[in-house]
Order: C-alpha cells, then structure tokens, then sequence
C-alpha cells in the first residue's frame, strides 16, 4: 500500500455518514485502523471495504469534521473515486436535509428512495 492520504471535508456525524454510505449499497464498520505504507497507520471512527479490496476511512480532525482517509492513489487506479466521492457527499446532504425537516415537522416521517 502507498501512502495514506488525509483530506478534509465537511462532513460531520457519523451515524449520518454511515446511513448514507449504506444507501449507496457499502457497507461500513465502526472503529479501527486504516494501514499504509511501512509503519503508517491511521485510528478512523468510520470505514468502508470497496468492491477491489481497497478501504476508505473517515478520522475526527482538530476542526470536529470527519477527514476522508485513504490510499487514494491506489483507489483511483481501480475505482471512480470522483463518482464515489460524489455520491457519498450527496446522500449525505440529502439525509441531513431530510434529518432537518423531520426535526421540525415533529411526527412526520420522511423516507428517500435510491
């Protein structure tokens, strides 16, 4: 594995996170490390396995956002990181926003579909 890379986002709960990469057919795990080259290691609160074995995680930051955690140069060569990253960002958005509205609509209930 090459080296880890860290990227900031503007992402902040995790438990939406989670939700969001489920609906986008991942599957994530809470906890652990992500390895990379030699002795790097990353501790990440949230991670998910990618169809060619490769994990992406996301780790607090000193900001309280969840900083993306990967080997992006490997995952670019097999995956469309872009489309993936993409995706990712706008479940999310889309939860918050239904998260938000079911807030104030008090008993309503709000689902989306893929």
């Amino acid at each position: 594995m090459s080296h880890l890379s860290i990227l900031p986002t503007v992402l902040r709960d995790e438990s939406v996170l989670a939700r969001s990469l489920e609906a986008i057919g991942l599957q994530p795990s809470w906890g652990g490390h992500l390895d990379g080259f030699a002795d790097d290691r990353q501790a990440v609160v949230l991670q998910v396995r990618l169809d060619d074995g490769q994990r992406l995680g996301w780790c607090r930051d000193g900001e309280g956002t969840l900083a993306l955690v990967g080997d992006l140069q490997r995952i670019s060569r097999s995956t469309r990181l872009q489309q993936l990253l993409s995706a990712i960002t706008r479940r999310y958005a889309a939860e918050m926003a239904l998260a938000e509205v079911a807030r104030h609509q008090g008993s309503a209930r709000i689902t989306m579909r893929p």
